[in-house]
């Protein structure tokens, strides 16, 4: 087992991801996803002990100025940036504080905004880190999985699923497949950017992106931000939040180990063997022996930034054998009445990928899955099992470059539900609501001593 004392998550806020139009700031979407957080814990800001903020595109301190807010408390805030899993990786930041003794409580936040279009870098004076993740994609084509074409990061996560399907069988129409699920998943969740609900057909007549991939296998760049509290478990008690706490059972981060680049495999450049050992570790540190446990696993939020990579991340989180995935496909072991329900917020694909906020955002989603808050999104038979703590949820969250975080979750023994809850102190379940915050919201929660009155005549919601 790993070290450390037990951690929950007690709080959670988010706001909708929405197009890139330059239509929120960072500050305001942070404080929206921040103020909604608090308000679910029922705590103020004066409480939180330290916070971490996740963001790829934005200046130093943009974490402190979103933050300043809710108060200028003097706890230490430290801004993250890892790819695509930079919102997982605030969290795993702020886990540890706590799960370590530093603190009894942290906050953790996400947030993005992003510009229209394909990724790209806003350093082009230098080389970029993943540029040679993309020398070793053009030369496993060349070696014998044939040219693509497209975009860097689509193309690297297509090339993926072509080694699959070349090893192991499948064609695109799984991927199709995977997509339409995803978006028609996506038609219960308020917060998602697309709620077309594609059909496999339509999927597969979307403008092409790659030889594989078309537009709606592709997760669209976004705007939006999501927050996560963690906290001891003596501090839920202490606050009386058995009733919505839900424990880390176990988390962690992994980067890539040389396989990425010696083993000229489209699967190893886009983090196969990073995320299996990631996964292999959280089983392992939750208990399990090798290989078990994922018989346990009710509901998964999985990385599917293409369609492609929720094929191939199946078998690496242990989901189904090596040569599995495109069956697990078939047999709709990936939905509703199947063995998981994967991705039931919309996915990356549907609802939308702000980087530095969406592994935030599948900590939400999951969290009130296993406090069975989530109304149409709910993921059925969580908790007809002879364990009262019911089944586990699944995080996953990757980044090329590279590093990927994986988290299990499970309501605690203690776990009771009833009484006053973050839907009475929101005066709605924000875990299927959407709604923007008031003034009024952020008064309840921010600093009762440490605020500046200057910074929140500037305050926009």
């Amino acid at each position: 087992m790993a070290k450390g004392r037990r951690t929950f998550l007690i709080g959670g806020g988010c706001t909708a991801f929405i197009k890139p139009r330059a239509t929120r700031t960072t500050e305001d979407m942070g404080l929206e996803a921040a103020t909604k957080a608090l308000l679910d814990a029922g705590i103020t800001y004066d409480t939180i002990e330290t916070a971490v903020v996740g963001y790829c595109y934005g200046d130093s301190t943009c974490g402190q100025r979103a933050l300043y807010n809710l108060g200028l408390t003097g706890i230490p805030i430290t801004n993250v940036n890892n790819n695509c899993s930079t919102g997982s990786t605030a969290l795993y930041t702020a886990n540890n504080a706590v799960k370590f003794g530093q603190v009894e409580v942290a906050l953790a936040l996400g947030f993005e905004r992003m510009k229209p279009g394909s990724l790209g870098t806003n350093w082009p004076d230098r080389p970029s880190p993943t540029a040679l993740l993309n020398q070793k994609m053009e030369e496993v084509e060349i070696a014998g999985l044939g040219l693509n074409h497209g975009p860097g990061a689509p193309r690297m996560f297509a090339d993926g699923a072509q080694e699959y399907f070349q090893k192991y069988g499948g064609n695109v129409e799984h991927l199709a497949r995977i997509a339409s699920k995803n978006h028609k998943h996506s038609v219960n969740n308020p917060y998602s950017q697309f709620r077309d609900g594609w059909s496999v057909d339509q999927v597969l007549k979307a403008p092409k992106i790659t030889n594989e991939l078309t537009k709606f296998m592709c997760s669209p760049t976004s705007d939006g931000a999501a927050c996560c509290i963690v906290a001891s478990e003596d501090f839920v008690h202490a606050h009386g939040l058995e009733n919505q706490a839900i424990e880390i059972v176990a988390q962690a981060l992994t980067t890539d180990n040389p396989l990425a680049y010696e083993s000229n495999s489209a699967m190893e450049v886009v983090g196969y063997t990073m995320s299996k050992n990631c996964s292999d570790q959280v089983f392992k540190d939750a208990g399990f022996q090798e290989g078990e446990g994922r018989d346990q696993v009710g509901v998964v939020e999985l990385h599917d930034c293409f369609s492609a990579n929720e094929l191939i991340m199946y078998p690496a989180l242990g989901l189904c054998g090596p040569d599995e995935a495109h069956k697990m496909v078939e047999r709709g072991d990936n939905t509703y009445g199947g063995k998981y329900v994967i991705n039931p917020s919309g996915g990356l694909e549907a609802k939308g990928h702000p980087l530095g906020a969406t592994g935030l955002g599948m900590h939400f989603y999951i969290m009130m899955q296993l406090r069975n808050w989530a109304g149409p999104m709910q993921a059925p038979s969580l908790f007809d099992t002879k364990d009262k703590r019911g089944k586990f949820g699944l995080v996953h969250n990757v980044g090329l470059g590279g590093a990927v975080v994986v988290s299990l979750l499970r309501r605690p023994e203690f776990y009771k539900e009833g009484g006053k809850d973050g839907r009475d102190r929101l005066g709605y379940n924000h875990a299927h609501e959407c709604r923007p915050i008031t003034m009024k919201d952020v008064d309840k929660v921010k600093s009762v001593k440490e605020t500046s009155p200057y910074l929140m005549q500037h305050a926009k919601l």
